[in-house]
This record gives structure tokens, sequence and C-alpha cells, in this order.
């Protein structure tokens, strides 16, 4: 059995097996849990390539990036939603009173719902430079929530992330880091060795063990688009605790796997014509992707997860690591080499 779960982990790690050894991603960790609870892990390559070279171990803690959307900030949403604190079809105002406050009556973000937010149902645009309007994380929370935001389509946005961030603070008179999540997951900075991501030109330097988006970064380290670090078995408890229904409510679970508009559910995405978990897995399949080459499925008809981490952006984003043709990749191997577990 044992022989048996080293040729099927090998064989789903092919793909990335040759990613690193072509030199597209510096390292790449791929791990698998069945329903019954089973891991299969399989690691190769460099946790960082300079300053000093260091290879990966399975001990090595990922900056997740987006990841951080769905294990900790939908999670936490969705927790308080089932105690009754948030009711997701409310106004983001009922935790946020103050947000457009020189607007009341015609601001559009006054109207977003935590749903709206959740599932990237909004106008705000998918990212702004916060970070170059300064470096006051206090400073810049209000200018996220003051500022005048550019009516567009809906678009999978960073701003809705941030905005259930603050509402999650306001309501929970705590920071994001006082939330519960299980081992192997943490705010950075993480408490064991840091894989490596990009040389940052505003920071100076390559990062390690500190948060990769610059957003993220200027607001504190963390806030509800990024920010978190984890470990394969971190990721992989996580998925386990959804698989077996251990780890969030029934309610939660409808809300992470139900559409609400397209192929966007609360959080997270569940499968469509080229999205990054391939086509091989189940219709009903969630996923997530990271910025830095982070990832999580889930295919709750197979009983069945994975989580692919590279460092792909390690020592620079603006190179060419095949990362979108990679996650398909090994989504669509996985599936060929775990049986069906229901």
């Amino acid at each position: 059995m044992a022989a048996r779960g080293r040729s099927v982990i090998e064989a789903a790690f092919a793909p990335d097996a040759a990613a690193v050894a072509d030199g597209r991603v510096p390292g790449a960790t791929l791990g698998v849990v069945t329903a019954d609870g089973a891991r299969h892990v399989r690691h190769a390559g460099m946790a960082a390539l300079v300053p000093e070279p260091e290879p990966l171990t399975l001990d090595h803690w990922f900056d997740l990036a987006s990841v951080s959307k769905v294990v900790a900030t939908t999670m936490t949403v969705l927790r308080l939603a089932d105690e009754g604190r948030i009711d997701l079809d409310a106004p983001l105002t009922t935790a946020i009173p103050d947000l457009r406050q020189y607007d009341v009556a015609n601001a559009l973000e006054r109207k977003l719902t935590f749903r709206d937010c959740l599932a990237h149902r909004t106008h705000l645009p998918a990212v702004e430079p916060i970070y170059t309007y300064g470096d006051d994380p206090a400073r810049l929370r209000a200018f996220v929530l003051q500022r005048e935001w550019k009516a567009g389509p809906a678009v999978y946005s960073d701003i809705n992330f941030i905005l259930l961030g603050i509402a999650i603070e306001r309501i929970t008179g705590a920071g994001l880091d006082a939330q519960p999540l299980g081992p192997g997951l943490a705010w950075g900075p993480p408490p064991g060795p840091a894989v490596a991501t990009e040389r940052c030109q505003w920071r100076g330097r390559v990062l390690k063990g500190e948060v990769h988006d610059e957003n993220c970064f200027a607001m504190g380290g963390r806030i509800g688009h990024a920010g978190l670090f984890g470990t394969v078995d971190g990721v992989l408890g996580f998925a386990a605790g959804l698989l077996d229904g251990s780890g969030a409510s029934r309610a939660a679970l409808a809300a992470i796997r139900t559409p609400v508009e397209g192929h966007r559910t609360c959080g997270w995405e569940i499968r469509f014509p080229g999205w990054s978990g391939g086509q091989a897995c189940s219709a009903g399949t969630i996923g997530h992707t990271g910025f830095t080459g982070t990832g999580l499925w889930i295919d709750f008809d197979r009983g069945l997860a994975w989580t692919l981490l590279t460092n792909r952006v390690h020592p620079t984003r603006h190179r060419e690591s095949g990362i979108f043709e990679l996650r398909p990749a090994t989504g669509d191997a996985v599936i060929a080499a775990f049986p069906r577990q229901r």
C-alpha cells in the first residue's frame, strides 16, 4: 500500500517535477488528501535561489497570497454569519458605518453586501497600488473606506476582500491574526523556515518570511486579501476539514459550493472551461489560486483535495513561469492518479 501511495503521488507530481527540472519554477510541493484522511506529498527544487541557495523541504512555509481569501477571510466571515453576527445579504455598513461617510446618499460602496464582496459581484477595481499612498496602516484603511472607487464591471477584486477584512476587525474588535486557524497556518511572519518570493524593487530586498503583496505589507501584513502563510500540511489540514465536514458548518459548506454569480461562490470558484483546476475534476469542484504560485482545489464528489505550492515569483514575477498551464496540468494529473473516493 505504501509503495502504491508513492507511485500515485509520483504520477500526480510529474508535471511539477518537469517544471522544476526545466527551471520554470524554483521549487514545488504537491499535497493530496483523500476523504479517508490519507495524505500524499511530494516536493522538489529550491526554497530560494538568491541570495543564498536553499533546498525546499516539507517544513517550509509558503506565502499563500490570495489563497488567504478563502482559507482565512471567507471562512471567518461565514463563521461570524453562523454566529448571527453577520447577515451575508446585509450591507457592509452594518459593520463599517463610516464607509464613504461623506457621501451617504449616493455612494455605491454603501450598497455593497457581504455576499457581493465574497462573490466579487461589485463595481470595485481588481487592484490599486494602495501602498503608494502612504505607509501608515490606519491611514491606508481610511483611504480605502473613503475613496470614491470608479465604477466598472464586476471583476475579481482585492478591494472586495480588503473591505471584508476591515469588517471582520470592526465586528470582532481584533485583528485577523486573532481569528482561529488550524496548525500549519499563520499570519506572517511564519514561525518556521520560509520560501523566498520576489526581489522587491520597492523594499529593496528578496522577500523571505514577509508578505509579498505590497498593499498587504503597507497595511500591516494582515488584511483580508493576503498575508497568510502555510505549510503543505497546514493547507491539507484545512482542506481535509472541508472534505469531512469537520472544518465548517453545513451552511458554510453550502455557501462555498453554491454559485452566486457565474462561476463564483462565496469566496471560491467552481469549475468552468479553462479554469486553474483542470477539466478532469467533478463539476462542483471548488478552488482558488494565489499570485505567488499557490493554489488549493477541493473535489467533494470524488472525496479528494490537492494543493500546489510554488515560489514561481522567485526571484522575479517578470518572467514566464508557465504557472497558468502548470496548475490545470497538475489537477488533471491528480485526478488521473487517484481513484474516486466517493
